[in-house]
């Protein structure tokens, strides 16, 4: 691991407190009252309901959306028998994939203990207080008897992810890949390199879906694992062992169809790959160096549909696409297990998922890259919003007809539409966004080029690809700042440094500056001057005349001194005459935009909706499907006063400018954030769902709500995002943190990917 990555980790693990976890309650506690409700006497008539019925857990206690983390530290990805305690941050990380993806709450457990017999008494004692156990990292082959014998003696899901997460999406990937090349699971001859417990489980699953066994052929690090061999055996590596003359992975390679690689990177060679079968399916998992990249495959076989387990390739074959959401169909209809049917249906789920057309919010969000099934296009991507209303559905209709379901779903289309409302609520907004950066990263101007916070998200750009950066700063200066912050990156190699004291078009860009301020009082010199100093006056020049592709201006100074000097410069864009800021606040319950904190002090009936126009265009670059809310201290017309009469009339024009936007008001923002609040006081509104677009009547109430909601919802914030301007650049507050100018700068190039 890089040194920077190193730094960055632990200082993103220790601050601002320790650790990736936190527990809050769910109810109030204000009063004398709720705390009788909550604790004695009141807590007995849930003990007592609870007692009477077991099943009634679920309903009055958080047992029926927790799951445990279990590990002993024994097999940790990439590091080995670390021990439980050294395990615990892995452990938080899941627990943190768990409720971004589908907001099951988890506690870890790290046990020191391994002894399989003792593990199995610790974690069989902990049925009462969870309602599945997700095993992880714990070392084969001791991990499928831990897992068999604690399936047959709890009554709640048990799931080691490690096995049978990895066979569920490999499965899908495999189904899928074989559709592309045109070959059926039972004729197809399948090399799994790796005979460890996700091998295992990935090669037993592909024998449930339809693959021979008689065609599958095991290797490890002792060669093929054949009849005649007895080093390095176990009973369940021995289950497919082979009757065969091969006795290398070259042996065995000769002639396959589908590879499954669960071993080391560089295990595949291409002269290996140059000998399989025609349209050969090879599923290179090993991370994060898999066992052939890509492009060495395809080099020698550009017939081959190829997956690995990187984000940087197409077809990933990731975890985050099952176990968060099999648990959330699980937990949801009581499964006491998750059997053989459940994990078949998530593969199915998932397979099918990817071959049906992509709607056009994700397509969006993954900016126009190829999201139709095919060679590139095997397996949906972890951030597709339809996983979590698809794959929970599919496992609960298996486990209720399997019959292991104890609360059964009635109505599973209103099941789905439910789930769909935790889309966005999870903070992976962003994802799709860093997505679509990478693919054509542009070039980036940041005005500031020497302060601290651009410096660091600078950094972040060059080594996640987000963008081409160009620097504006005294180069001494920034040298020295990054040689300080002991950053990785080097002007000239990694950024393009511009030092306006030497830069050779100053004059002529001085020249061009004159032309367009020269009847506003600002003379040939003083043009000059303003160039050579103002670096957001030069950045917006640059941009202007098309030498970078976006600019990225403060965040040092007034928010409103480099929006004029923007302006000045890049102008409106034709058809816009109100300019306005448009803020992301990502919250844990919700993902909200809010309109205008930092620009507009009083806009007209008119100016909100151009706003709420310019707002939801750019809501959709995120792949979300704007629902606007006009804001005021009126619901539905419940005053007069002249604000909720300008809410009101912007209303009628925006339908009239856009009659498809989902949009409604003037309301409260409780009516627009809460469906039964809006529903007891105007049924028929036309807004569908929670709001996600907060229009608001003036700078004040913007400015109010985005920063209180910012604090103590302990918020991301991404913007402030320039609505109306001619050219991509944004203006960023003093506030702004590194992450925050990161962010901001991915967005910058996706905005700035559609102007070319």
């Amino acid at each position: 691991m890089a040194d920077d990555l190193r730094d960055s980790a632990l200082q993103y693990h220790r601050f601002p407190r320790p650790g990736k976890l936190a527990i809050q309650a769910t109810k109030p506690m204000a009063s004398q009252r709720d705390l009788s409700l909550a604790y004695s006497p009141g807590v007995a008539a849930a003990c007592e309901e609870i007692e009477r019925d077991p099943l009634q857990a679920a309903e009055y206690t958080a047992r029926g959306n927790l799951v445990a983390v279990v590990s002993n530290g024994t097999a940790v990805l990439g590091l080995g028998a670390i021990g439980a305690l050294a395990s615990k941050p892995v452990m938080e990380g899941k627990a943190v994939l768990f409720k971004k993806f589908a907001d099951v709450d988890v506690f870890d457990i790290e046990i020191e203990e391994r002894d399989p017999d003792k593990l199995i008494e610790i974690i069989a004692g902990l049925e009462a207080t969870f309602g599945g156990i997700n095993l992880e990292d714990i070392k084969a082959p001791e991990c499928f008897e831990i897992e068999r014998r604690l399936r047959e003696r709890m009554k709640i899901p048990v799931f080691h992810d490690d096995q049978h997460g990895t066979a569920i999406v490999a499965g899908a990937a495999l189904l899928n890949g074989l559709r592309v090349v045109g070959k059926e699971l039972g004729d197809i001859r399948l090399v799994c390199n790796g005979a460890g417990s996700a091998a295992l489980a990935c090669l037993d699953l592909a024998v449930s879906l339809g693959v021979r066994r008689e065609n599958i052929l095991v290797c490890d690090r002792s060669g093929v694992v054949h009849t005649e061999r007895t080093d390095d055996m176990d009973p369940y590596k021995a289950r497919y062992a082979a009757a065969t003359e091969a006795r290398t992975l070259a042996d065995a390679i000769e002639g396959a169809d589908v590879f499954f690689g669960l071993s080391a990177g560089g295990a595949l060679k291409p002269e290996m790959v140059a000998t399989m079968a025609d349209r050969p399916l090879i599923l290179a998992m090993a991370n994060p160096i898999p066992e052939i990249m890509p492009e060495e495959a395809k080099a020698i076989r550009p017939d081959a549909v190829i997956a690995t387990g990187r984000s940087d390739y197409p077809n990933q074959v990731n975890n985050v696409l099952c176990f968060p959401f099999i648990f959330r169909g699980a937990l949801d209809c009581g499964a006491t297990t998750i059997n053989e049917e459940m994990k078949l249906a998530t593969v199915k789920a998932i397979a099918d998922m990817a071959t049906t057309t992509v709607p056009e919010t994700v397509a969006v969000a993954y900016g126009g890259q190829a999201l139709t099934f095919g060679p590139d296009y095997i397996l949906p991507k972890p951030f597709d919003p339809r996983l979590i209303d698809t794959i929970p559905p599919a496992v609960a209709k298996a486990a209720m007809d399997s019959g292991v379901a104890t609360r059964p779903i009635a109505d599973l289309e209103a099941y789905a539409r439910s789930l769909s409302r935790l889309v966005y609520r999870s903070g992976n907004v962003m994802e799709p966004v860093f997505e679509r950066a990478r693919q054509n990263p542009l070039r980036l101007l940041y005005a500031e080029g020497e302060d601290e916070r651009v410096l660091r998200a600078m950094e972040v750009c060059v080594s996640q690809h987000y963008a081409k950066p160009v620097l504006i700063g005294r180069r001494k200066v920034i040298e020295a700042r990054i040689e300080e912050l002991g950053l990785p990156v080097r002007a000239g190699v990694d950024f393009e440094l511009i030092d306006a004291r030497d830069y050779p078009d100053c004059s002529t860009l001085a020249s061009e500056y004159h032309q367009l301020m020269g009847r506003r009082g600002v003379h040939p010199e003083a043009a000059e001057k303003r160039v050579r100093s103002r670096s957001t006056i030069l950045a917006s020049l640059l941009l202007r005349r098309g030498e970078v592709d976006a600019v990225i201006a403060g965040p040092v100074g007034t928010y409103h001194e480099h929006l004029d000097l923007v302006l000045d410069v890049i102008g409106l864009r034709e058809g816009v005459s109100t300019p306005a800021a448009l803020q992301l606040l990502i919250l844990e319950r919700a993902t909200l935009f809010i309109a205008d904190p930092f620009v507009n002090y009083d806009p007209d009936a008119s100016q909100i909706a151009e706003i709420t126009l310019l707002a939801a265009e750019q809501v959709r670059r995120f792949g979300i499907t704007p629902r606007a809310a006009l804001v005021s201290h009126s619901n539905f017309g419940s005053s007069d006063f002249a604000s909720a009469v300008k809410m009101r009339d912007a209303l009628a024009l925006i339908r009239e400018r856009n009659p498809d936007l989902v949009v409604d008001g003037e309301m409260q923002a409780d009516s627009a954030l809460s469906m039964g609040v809006r529903g007891r006081i105007l049924p028929g509104s036309l807004l569908e769902g929670e709001a996600n677009l907060l229009i608001m009547p003036n700078l004040d109430a913007a400015n109010i709500a985005f920063t209180a909601l910012k604090v103590l919802g302990n918020g991301v914030s991404v913007g402030p995002i320039l609505l109306g301007a001619a050219k991509p650049v944004h203006v960023l507050n003093r506030t702004v943190t590194a992450r925050g100018i990161a962010n901001m700068s991915a967005f910058a190039v996706v905005e700035a990917q559609t102007h070319r």
